[in-house]
């Protein structure tokens, strides 16, 4: 295989092809494009979500897509997902940690407030993700080219304040994402941070609608996934793509930081 020329001798370019990749919240947004874009080259995918008649549709569009339900925020479902696409999948090696939930929380309106939503975001973007790799990481140990790709967001360095809880699971996904890396590194696992921009899919479509995003317009969804793609090939670690470049840099700088968090928060 020829190297890419901008890779150091010394990091090996993720393999695109001839995999069998397992992408949770697969039926909707940046699950369903990263599925369909391994998809089409050739790899064997296996999405998961709550809803069987989502699953089906994701299928039906992709002939030959296997699907499998599980909720994330269900540790019993993670379980039997986990057991059953193992066991109908040996080779599986590619894991993606995507299914993610945001929401509007505003702690200075008097409102009351809302616990629910609060605990859905930190169960199906924090608790469920380490769920999942604490459930693969057995199998993916005795398969070749196992990789953990969590996808966690450009506002897991810079907040939006707007959403505060999300925001703060992303940042715990990032960390979480750093001490397991140091963990596995003697097992032959990688493990892949995958930092998206805001993108144009429906994770905060409600939320947009009742108040109208005030930062740069999202990325499309297909560019989105292109250069996603192009970055995972790179054989990296941590992977920001587009503007989510620009919030990781500001996020470990002291000067640019601030200015970055007041031009984001308006």
């Amino acid at each position: 295989m020829v190297r890419p020329p901008d890779v150091a001798p010394s990091v090996i370019p993720m393999e695109l092809k001839g995999n069998t990749v397992f992408i949770t919240g697969g039926t909707s947004g940046i699950g369903k494009g990263l599925a369909e874009a391994f998809h089409r080259l050739g790899n064997r995918v296996v999405i998961a979500g709550r809803r069987q008649d989502a699953l089906e549709r994701v299928c039906a569009a992709n002939p030959g897509m296997s699907s499998l339900v599980m909720d994330v925020t269900d540790r019993d479902s993670i379980r039997r997902a986990t057991a059953e696409a193992t066991t109908r999948f040996p080779d599986l090696n590619v894991v993606i940690n995507n299914a993610g939930v945001q929401r509007a929380q505003d702690f200075a309106s008097g409102q009351s407030f809302d616990d629910a939503a609060m605990l859905d975001e930190v169960n199906t973007n924090l608790v469920g993700l380490i769920r999942c790799c604490g459930a693969f990481i057995p199998h993916l140990k005795r398969v070749p080219r196992a990789t953990l790709i969590n996808v966690s967001s450009g506002l897991a360095f810079v907040p939006l304040a707007r959403f505060p809880v999300y925001c703060a699971t992303k940042a715990a996904v990032h960390s979480f994402c750093l001490s397991l890396r140091h963990q596995l590194r003697e097992t032959g696992i990688r493990v892949v941070e995958l930092v998206p921009p805001y993108v144009a899919t429906e994770l905060d479509r409600t939320t947009r609608e009742a108040k109208p995003h005030g930062g740069p317009p999202p990325m499309p969804l297909p560019d989105f996934i292109a250069e996603a793609m192009k970055e995972l090939v790179t054989g990296g670690e941590e992977l920001a793509v587009a503007g989510a470049k620009i919030l990781r840099s500001a996020g470990v700088n002291e000067q640019s930081g601030p200015a970055v968090f007041a031009r984001l928060n308006g």
